[in-house]
């Protein structure tokens, strides 16, 4: 896992001494906000239904280096903020069809955060994204610490279709369905288990880990989480407006676990979700 850290603050640096100024460029401010009907980690979703709202502040300097603040709210789930995310990143365009990034994302919850993710704090990721002409290919590969270590890798094939301009042809409707494969580790779900046993006993509900001989407050887990499976298969169809500055999206996905998922994590899952975008 070092080794992969390493080799990321390498591509990090590598990428910087190659970026070069585009006087054509200037800096960009995007902001989003975003609603979905449930939270998904990497295409998992527990039985619980946790509907969010999302909103996100990102800047890119034209030389490829890109900054980002954002905040989750859980809607049926404390009163507080959920999750706090901050973030760096570098993106390099290697010619017209091929854009590779690197990217590191620290992450806050409050403390017995419901959310699977919430054991890894830290995210390292490496991407490359490739424009066939017909299709968009992405590969993502994520190195996930904190409590726990997990790695994931994601392939995703999507295609933007246009489907013409409305009242005029500054305004454009489109849509860009795809189709993404997740395979990972799940290192993650041991803290997962135990941060559940301690809020549902803090509820009068203990109910024990998997691997738990059945008394409270014991924390021990036995778990296949160590092995790289596949996670999910996702579905997606977003339909999304836009203009010259911004962008309206609604977008469905749907997501199929692997064979060897959790009992707690809910095996086929419907996703909706309203985002705008607006740059600046």
């Amino acid at each position: 896992m070092k080794l992969i850290s390493l080799i990321s603050v390498f591509c990090l640096f590598s990428m910087l001494a190659m970026a070069q100024q585009d006087s054509s460029k200037k800096a960009t401010v995007t902001l989003a906000a975003l609603y979905n009907s449930n939270v998904s980690y990497y295409g998992q979703a527990t039985k619980e239904k946790l509907p969010y709202v999302l909103v996100n502040a990102t800047l890119r300097l034209p030389v490829g280096l890109r900054f980002s603040v954002g905040s989750y709210k859980l809607l049926n789930y404390g009163s507080g903020i959920s999750e706090t995310d901050i973030g760096v990143g570098f993106d390099h365009d290697f010619n017209e069809k091929l854009t590779i990034g690197t990217s590191y994302t620290r992450s806050f919850f409050p403390e017995n955060s419901p959310l699977l993710q919430a054991s890894n704090e830290n995210n390292l990721n490496i991407s490359s994204t490739y424009h066939w002409g017909w299709l968009q290919t992405s590969l993502d590969v994520d190195y996930a610490f904190g409590t726990k270590r997990d790695i994931f890798l994601s392939l995703n094939n999507s295609k933007e279709i246009s489907l013409g301009n409305v009242f005029n042809e500054k305004n454009s409707i489109y849509i860009e369905p795809a189709i993404e494969v997740i395979a990972g580790t799940r290192y993650f779900y041991e803290t997962y288990t135990i941060m559940k046993g301690r809020r549902d006993q803090g509820n009068g509900k203990w109910e024990s880990p998997p691997g738990n001989s059945g008394n409270a407050g014991t924390t021990t887990v036995t778990s296949e989480s160590q092995h790289f499976n596949l996670l999910s298969y996702n579905f997606k169809l977003p339909l999304g407006f836009s203009r010259a500055n911004y962008i309206a999206e609604i977008s469905y996905q749907l997501s199929i676990l692997g064979v060897k998922a959790e009992e707690e994590l809910k095996k086929q899952q419907s996703f909706f979700g309203l985002a705008f975008y607006y740059q600046f």
